[in-house]
């Protein structure tokens, strides 16, 4: 699977259009200009095929390769093969979708998102009425959305771009991700009540309704101009 590429250095002509773009889960990005890319969720899709495939390998004893019998070497062969597929479309679906904004954009803000420790199991939380129990901490549903941002691939995304946009001369500015979804681009009312459901953002202040990951792609927006001007001037 061939990705597009720039070649090194190759400036592109100025399109005099800048975006935001909001990573997210439903959705792989929005951009503030109310476009959407959807989420390919390779990793979802061949979950059935892994499972089978590691759960036949896992009959197998752990030994040296050397001493690994033919049907062992070909279910190790075959998980291999489809954790690489799965990290080869993944790869393909970045590229394609970095090398579209680029070409599109003069400038491309994000949220400078700290993957690392978005994906963090969350710390046990003692119970204090049973010594040595533990209160429900989330990680079951936190481990649900790990395997969706690991899914989604966001690190990888974002290093394409940027490596993309210096080759072709592009500006890429990361902003401070807090109440990006939660601000009112029309008001700036700012309160968490404005985000109802996960799509649906409804400011309470001034009534102004859109989809909750194109308001986040608006404020990014406008944050990263804010951060252009200010080192530009």
């Amino acid at each position: 699977m061939s990705h597009p590429r720039l070649t090194e250095r190759e400036p592109l002509p100025p399109t005099g259009s800048v975006v935001g773009i909001d990573l997210g889960i439903a959705n792989f990005l929005a951009d503030s200009n109310g476009g959407f890319v959807p989420n390919p969720r390779h990793g979802r899709t061949a979950t059935a095929k892994l499972e089978a495939a590691q759960q036949a390998l896992s009959r197998f004893p752990r030994v040296r390769r050397d001493k690994r019998t033919g049907k062992h070497q070909r279910a190790v062969e075959k998980v291999a093969k489809l954790h690489g597929k799965v990290r080869r479309q993944r790869l393909d679906h970045a590229h394609k979708t970095a090398l579209g904004l680029v070409r599109e954009h003069d400038l491309i803000a994000h949220e400078d998102l700290k993957i690392r420790n978005m994906s963090k199991a969350p710390a046990p939380k003692p119970d204090p009425e049973q010594p040595g129990a533990f209160l429900p901490n989330g990680a079951a549903a936190k481990a649900g959305l790990n395997r969706s941002i690991m899914d989604a691939g966001w690190g990888v995304f974002l290093a394409i771009l940027t490596s993309k946009a210096e080759s072709a001369g592009r500006e890429v500015i990361a902003v401070d991700p807090r109440n990006t979804s939660r601000e009112c681009p029309e008001c700036g009312h700012t309160a968490k009540e404005n985000r109802p459901t996960q799509e649906a953002f409804h400011c309470v202040s001034c009534g102004h309704k859109a989809h909750a990951d194109t308001v986040g792609a608006t404020n990014v927006l406008r944050a990263g101009l804010v951060r252009r001007n200010a080192r530009q001037g």
